[in-house]
């Protein structure tokens, strides 16, 4: 009997864990899929450069500035229902946005789309980080979710969009509803709730360098994903099926890279391993856009997409350490606030793209990683700092 339970015990927290990296996977399809779906706004409904950063500018805008403070009431108030709303919320909004003419409409329904995405960050963070225990392995296979549903965007939706044209993007509705019906029946109630994993007092000072090492690596990330497919298509002269193939490349590149990262982080430390990525990524970027033709980019496009997401778990579970007593907050700047400031860059990208073409924004990307690697030689393993940061937020 005694084993019995122990084996349930053992298995709920793996359930848990599938559970929220699938959630997760649903819930960041529909980030994926504005840039997946970027493209054909340009080439059906003719929009220029700069309105179609637009586009992923009101995704961003809706999920990065709510983010800390919907982690602050998470943590407060616990808020289980939220992330099943959040899921609902970012389907629906990005389902519906192919169906409208207006470029306000759409701009107004990819912000609700990013609205939803904060809503979930937050919840589905802390409570992913309390079942996956001070392991970096298993809290990557939650961000690792998310990567899985980037991936899965220009997958499922390059062929939809080529059919379909962007009217599609109302396939993607069911999914959202069917997740967040999981999840709502599935959520945690407060006496399940556990208590911060790691104690001690929160480190603020470091949190803000990790959080300045994220924002670089989104800048570039969401600059590869809004201008690759356009950058085969525009400069390389390849077909969209090819340039579909290339972001698809990136994005499952970058599943492999937050796996990786997380049994990384677990062998060489956390801090070792945010470094290792920021130094990988310069010869990844510089590769794909130095290597000619249209297939030989392609496998540079995997190993930027690698580098890129090495750190990506391992920033996420880093942050909670360093606020141990504010998991929903930190998952909420390092999962949303700083991943989204990539976004918000993205219609700069856009000028130098009108300006100099989409080589000349991968021009610019190839030099940013160092920026994230001299950030990096500042952060410390959590168990390393003597005089801990008692700074309140």
């Amino acid at each position: 009997m005694t084993e019995t339970l122990e084996r349930k015990e053992t298995r709920s927290p793996l359930r848990r864990m599938r559970m929220w990296g699938t959630a997760h996977a649903v819930d960041d399809l529909y980030q994926g899929l504005v840039p997946a779906a970027v493209p054909y706004f340009v080439l059906d409904r003719h929009y220029g450069y700069v309105a179609a950063s637009g586009l992923t500018l009101a995704a961003t805008l809706g999920s990065s500035i709510p983010q800390p403070f919907i982690g602050l009431a998470v943590d407060r108030w616990r808020l289980g229902w939220l992330a099943a709303a959040g899921v609902a919320t970012a389907g629906i909004g990005l389902g519906l946005s192919g169906l409208f003419s207006s470029y306000a409409a759409v701009w107004s329904l990819i912000l609700l789309s990013g609205l939803g995405v904060a809503m979930f960050h937050p919840a589905a963070g802390r409570a992913a980080r309390e079942a996956a225990g001070d392991s970096a392995a298993a809290m990557s296979v939650f961000a690792a979710g998310g990567s899985v549903g980037f991936f899965l965007a220009p997958v499922l939706a390059t062929p939809a969009l080529m059919a379909l044209g962007v009217g599609a993007t109302a396939l993607f509705i069911p999914p959202a509803v069917l997740m967040a019906f999981v999840l709502h029946r599935n959520r945690p109630g407060p006496s399940s709730v556990r208590t911060a994993v790691r104690a001690g007092a929160d480190r603020w000072r470091p949190f803000l360098v990790l959080t300045a090492v994220e924002i670089v690596r989104s800048v570039i990330f969401f600059g590869v994903l809004t201008f690759v497919e356009l950058y085969w298509i525009r400069h390389l002269h390849a077909g969209r099926a090819v340039a579909g193939v290339a972001l698809a490349g990136f994005l499952v590149g970058g599943v492999a890279g937050t796996l990786l990262g997380g049994r990384l982080a677990d062998r060489i430390g956390m801090v070792r391993t945010v470094q290792l990525g920021g130094l990988l990524a310069v010869p990844a970027l510089i590769a794909l856009r130095a290597a000619p033709g249209a297939y030989a980019p392609l496998l540079f496009a995997v190993a930027a997409g690698v580098a890129l997401n090495l750190p990506f778990a391992v920033l996420v579970k880093l942050g909670q350490d360093y606020l141990p007593g504010r998991p929903g907050t930190a998952a909420g700047v390092t999962l949303g606030l700083a991943v989204s400031v990539g976004g918000l860059l993205s219609p700069v990208l856009g000028l130098v793209a009108d300006a100099r073409g989409p080589q000349g924004v991968l021009t610019v990307l190839c030099f940013l990683p160092l920026t994230a690697l001299a950030l990096g030689l500042f952060l410390t393993e959590p168990g390393e700092e003597t005089v801990p940061d008692r700074a309140t937020a």
